[in-house]
């Protein structure tokens, strides 16, 4: 059985306590992970704060051919990690392989290219002064990242810290710890130097709650849950320290009536199902306008009906399992409750057997459509992180937009028509911090990333990751 330690400073610490890895898809235990300590956390945040003076003062340059060979090294390494990022998760090999791990690479060509490009503001006070400002790293960043994709996340995160020449200590999500182990072999044959990245596994409670209230951490980006992101506010925001929050979503998919309805209800499932619904930005919500609603119900049943659930090592799977047992009792908690509200289950709603022997102790959860609910219930209200839709119709435009603006989340929105000046409308008057229109999932890297409400404080991606993870210091100069 695998053992997985913590890495600090490019060597392995076993810890006094472990936590058991169970593979969703089977239901058996096949590794355990370190369960961190406040000590341990600070052993982390002493290594990484030895060596921010160094990797903060080499190069840019440097800095940026460091992350271009670390990418080479997760290319290489794609069969590996994607095994690693199924196993732990049940999400389909295939998937992974496909998606997961080549924006992993990505994140890290990103930000090496992005650092390149940098520039610095500049005012000019004709006849007296000039101004210009510096742009330096914040010290030892804190990276705390969730179980559905990660990797994916944990890199979106450490990626921009290092390349603006921060230290970090990370903390995955201890029910998928493989992948970012393994990363830590490739960051040092990368020759990113010990300390600079600095991996605590652990529950959140402890090791967790151990680096947001760490005095000497001034710098938290959190992917999680709303419940947990707004006990890192309380924590961190006494501490007057600088966070970014990316939490929950409960995200409305508006469907107008003069959509294409063909490409619609393709990207809808996609959107509704990928990942077994387990992604924040998912699009949970389908609002469907009236003319239409009945023939895209119909349709998206069929569709949802026909995807194949089955070992996520099979790659003609298209649904995998679950993160475990307790998600998928969660996930069908809910849906038993929107069935007691009053709601039509048109496919799935309960327990999918097991595909073959291999997985008979999965977590497997059918892709579920659920109608005829009203938009204050519990199912329309809140995040289930599943395979799991609710459908409604709405009667015109304002109807749409109030629907879709209904819930405490403002993570991301979908917009399907045909009328350009409606797309317009609409967007601007949805409020999530992204606006798919007749799209979904389709990201540049470049754009800032998070949502408005509850579901996010502030933004990644792009320049906004690179101020979030620097300090602001004006210099200005008298010229006479």
């Amino acid at each position: 059985m695998d053992r997985i330690p913590l890495t600090i400073a490019d060597a392995p610490l076993e810890t006094r306590d472990w936590i058991d890895i169970v593979e969703p898809a089977t239901g058996q235990v096949y590794a355990t992970v370190g369960d961190a300590t406040a000590a341990d956390v600070d052993r982390a945040v002493q290594a990484a704060s030895d060596a921010f003076g160094g990797w903060s003062s080499t190069p840019a340059s440097e800095r940026s051919d460091r992350l271009y060979a670390l990418a080479d090294l997760i290319d290489r390494d794609t069969d590996r990690l994607a095994l690693a990022e199924s196993k732990d998760t049940g999400k389909p090999l295939s998937v992974a392989r496909a998606v997961d791990i080549p924006r992993v690479a990505l994140n890290f060509r990103f930000f090496a290219g992005a650092i390149l490009h940098a520039e610095g503001a500049f005012h000019d006070m004709p006849g007296s002064a000039i101004n210009y400002t510096l742009r330096r790293p914040r010290g030892v960043a804190g990276l705390i990242s969730p179980w559905n994709l990660p990797l994916y996340l944990l890199t979106w995160k450490i990626a921009p810290a290092i390349a603006t020449g921060n230290s970090c200590v990370c903390k995955p999500s201890e029910m998928s710890p493989m992948s970012a182990h393994l990363l830590m072999e490739l960051i040092a044959e990368a020759g990113i130097p010990p300390g600079v990245v600095n991996m605590v596994h652990g529950r959140g409670e402890r090791a967790g709650a151990a680096i947001i209230e760490h005095p000497d951490v001034p710098a938290i980006s959190f992917t999680g849950s709303t419940r947990a992101g707004s006990w890192i506010a309380r924590h961190a925001g006494a501490m007057l320290k600088r966070y970014s929050l990316e939490l929950g979503g409960k995200n409305p998919n508006v469907i107008f009536a003069d959509a294409d309805l063909d490409d619609a209800i393709e990207t809808s499932v996609r959107a509704a199902f990928s990942n077994q619904g387990q992604i924040c930005l998912c699009g949970s919500r389908i609002l469907v306008e009236r003319p239409v609603y009945h023939e895209f119900v119909d349709r998206f049943v069929e569709r949802a009906r026909s995807l194949r659930i089955g070992d996520p090592l099979d790659d003609a799977t298209q649904v995998g399992s679950l993160i475990g047992e307790d998600h998928l009792h969660k996930v069908d908690g809910l849906v038993r409750l929107a069935e007691d509200s009053g709601g039509t289950i048109r496919c799935g709603g309960k327990r999918a057997e097991a595909p073959n022997d291999r997985c008979e102790g999965g977590a497997f959860y059918p892709p579920t459509v659920i109608t005829g609910l009203d938009a204050e219930c519990d199912a329309e209200q809140e995040e289930i992180f599943g395979p799991v839709v609710t459908m409604s119709p709405f009667e015109d435009e304002d109807e749409g937009v109030r629907l879709a603006n209904g819930t405490r989340y403002g993570l991301a929105s979908i917009i399907w028509t045909r009328d350009l000046a409606r797309a317009h409308r609409v967007a601007e008057r949805i409020e999530t911090g992204i606006v798919w229109v007749n799209c979904w999932m389709l990201r540049d890297l470049r754009t800032p990333f998070g949502g408005t409400k509850q579901s996010g404080v502030g933004r990644e991606g792009g320049l906004e990751a690179l101020r979030f993870f620097t300090e602001p210091k004006n210099v200005c100069i008298r010229t006479r």
